[in-house]
């Protein structure tokens, strides 16, 4: 029997993948700027942070819609400095196929559930004892449009409000009550009305206490308070989050931050900065957000992500 020690596991945008002990990456702390966890690619960042044990599920959910399923000692425990290993040397991923969310469970309680959301503004919410399967080749996990993409997967409790952002800066808030259980075949329904040629980019569970924070593709980026977005119904266009002019660029990235976390944030160029959330400006839901990042002629924000206060990459 392995004994069930506490483990992090770390996932690139390059979908690089390893495992980490736990204690390896506590006493080591911080290390300045830059992400000191892994050794990288000029240009991959650090996509996903999960701490699990080793008894421990993971359930990969990739753009496609699939899910796959492995055992938390299944992946190649390495030093914190090392690279990892590709993840299609785990899954049987297809050509295209990448991994955008990944849950960890012991168990897999029916009164809680895994909340979905595409690039073209479907949702889905299914009981999370629905994906309790061994299949190595994987199972589906919603059913998708064609063009469509499977762009979050998150951990509800049945009774949240979900926040959605897009690429040109709307965002809405609603009760995932609106949002009946349905099964992993389903497609789902409309969770927010995408314009054409916009997408949705980002779904958390809203959190008061927290701030919007939402980052675009010329390295601009402003926090919002949650307070600032009333509740409103399902499947409507929402309200605007960030005004974009044509220098400003898209959203990239959004995430809900509490005070205490960190951006990391990289360029097309391969340079990385990190910051704290709260250097980056409060502003109300119509400002155009400032300066973070600084980027040489051509590039733009290649990709961002979030690091909670308890993680300590």
């Amino acid at each position: 029997l392995v004994d069930n020690k506490e483990l992090v596991v770390v996932m690139t945008e390059a979908q690089y993948i390893k495992a980490v002990s736990a204690d390896s990456f506590r006493t080591q702390g911080r290390g300045g700027r830059g992400v000191s966890g892994a050794r990288l690619k000029a240009d991959d960042i650090v996509r996903h942070v999960i701490f699990t044990t080793s008894h421990s599920y993971l359930l990969f959910f990739s753009n496609r819609g699939r899910v796959y399923r492995l055992r938390s000692l299944e992946i190649p425990e390495r030093e914190r400095t090392a690279k990892g290993i590709p993840i299609v040397n785990l899954l049987p991923l297809h050509q295209g196929e990448t991994i955008q969310a990944i849950i960890d469970t012991r168990e897999f309680p029916g009164e809680r559930f895994l909340f979905f959301a595409t690039k073209q503004g479907q949702v889905k919410k299914t009981a999370f004892n629905e994906y309790d399967s061994s299949r190595r080749d994987g199972l589906i996990a919603l059913k998708l449009r064609p063009k469509d993409e499977l762009v979050r997967v998150i951990e509800t409790s049945g009774s949240d409000d979900v926040f959605m952002v897009t690429a040109n800066g709307q965002t809405i808030r609603f009760s995932e009550k609106t949002v009946r259980p349905m099964g992993r075949a389903a497609a789902g329904v409309r969770g927010m009305k995408v314009r054409s040629g916009d997408e949705v980019v980002s779904v958390d569970v809203a959190k008061n206490d927290s701030s919007i924070l939402m980052i675009t593709e010329s390295g601009y980026g402003k926090r919002t308070q949650l307070t600032n977005f009333a509740r409103k119904g399902r499947g409507g266009m929402g309200m605007i989050g960030i005004k974009l002019t044509g220098k400003k660029g898209r959203v990239v990235a959004a995430f809900m931050a509490g005070i205490d976390d960190e951006i990391v944030v990289v360029s097309s160029g391969g340079t990385t900065i990190r910051t704290a959330a709260k250097e980056v400006s409060s502003q109300g839901r119509a400002a155009t957000g400032v300066r973070i990042m600084s980027l040489d002629a051509g590039q733009t924000v290649a990709s961002a992500a979030l690091i909670l206060a308890t993680d300590d990459v």
